[in-house]
């Protein structure tokens, strides 16, 4: 389940990106999405209903494509509008994927570039064009079905979707429950565009100042990366894609197998390591000194 507040101007988009969003969680475990339940908050004496049907229609569009039935929901009267799904999928125990398989040497490899938070800031405060957003929005609208259809046809040891917690807190959650440690080479990760230059002018949303308080001393910074680097590291994502952990033998077929699928990336960007189980270090690239 997940909802939230409007994030871009066209309703339909906000529907989009809400039912993607939701439906991450079962890609995430390498499930079928089945059916879902619309969440709504609506100001109704505020904004007209139409506008609702838009959000609505967005949001059914995307789960049409994810062959998922949406079979009703509940509405509220809110000051705030808020949209989002409740969804149900199923998956067989022998084909589950969770974020807690993950082994010592495998590789990281991510799916959708890293941004959308410091982006959907920047355009709440007219810094950014609608033009500007429109990277953000096509990744955030995609399905990540193919991320998982790649990941469970090549084989992977673990998965988790990166959202709220950015892909350092995402990170971190899949390396305490595997018990092994991680590095990550910042300069491999795929960042949208603007979102560099957009954060260095300190569009920071309040949920990424709370991801990088959070990963507290659970997170080496290699001196050579900058303020900026990390916000963009720690940045909340919306609808984001999925950090899969692949054995090595495993990584040049599942990049082709993400590659065939066109996901919005396909990036390896780090590895696993037996040492210091549930801690992060985040270095300018692997093998270099720090």
């Amino acid at each position: 389940m997940d909802f939230f507040t409007p994030i871009v101007d066209n309703p339909a988009d906000w529907g989009a990106i809400a039912a993607a969003n939701a439906l991450s969680d079962i890609y995430a475990m390498g499930a079928k999405p089945l059916f879902g339940l619309n969440l709504v908050g609506w100001p109704r004496e505020q904004l007209p209903l139409d506008l609702l049907g838009e959000v609505m229609r967005g949001g059914s569009e995307v789960a049409r494509e994810a062959g998922c039935l949406v079979v009703g929901g509940h509405s509220v009267d809110d000051p705030e509008p808020k949209f989002g799904m409740a969804v149900i999928g199923e998956v067989h125990p022998d084909r589950m994927l969770t974020n807690a398989g993950a082994c010592a040497g495998d590789l990281l490899v991510l799916t959708k570039p890293l941004g959308t938070g410091i982006l959907t800031t920047a355009f709440k405060r007219d810094a950014l064009l609608e033009t500007g957003l429109a990277e953000a929005v096509r990744s955030m609208r995609t399905l990540n079905a193919g991320a998982a259809r790649a990941a469970l046809e090549v084989g992977v040891s673990a998965a988790t979707d990166v959202t709220g917690f950015g892909l350092v807190g995402h990170l971190l959650g899949l390396l305490e429950s595997s018990r092994v440690g991680g590095e990550i080479a910042f300069d491999t990760l795929p960042i949208l565009q603007h979102a560099r230059n957009l954060a260095g002018r300190g569009f920071i949303p309040g949920g990424t100042h709370r991801n990088l308080e959070a990963a507290g001393d659970r997170v080496f910074w290699a001196a050579d990366l900058t303020e900026t680097d990390r916000w963009l590291a720690v940045d909340a994502q919306t609808s984001g894609g999925l950090l899969l952990a692949v054995p090595p033998e495993n990584e040049a077929a599942l990049l082709a197998a993400l590659t065939a699928q066109a996901t919005p990336a396909a990036a390896t960007i780090g590895r696993l390591t037996a040492e210091h189980p549930g801690r992060l270090r985040v270095v300018r690239a692997l093998g270099a000194e720090h």
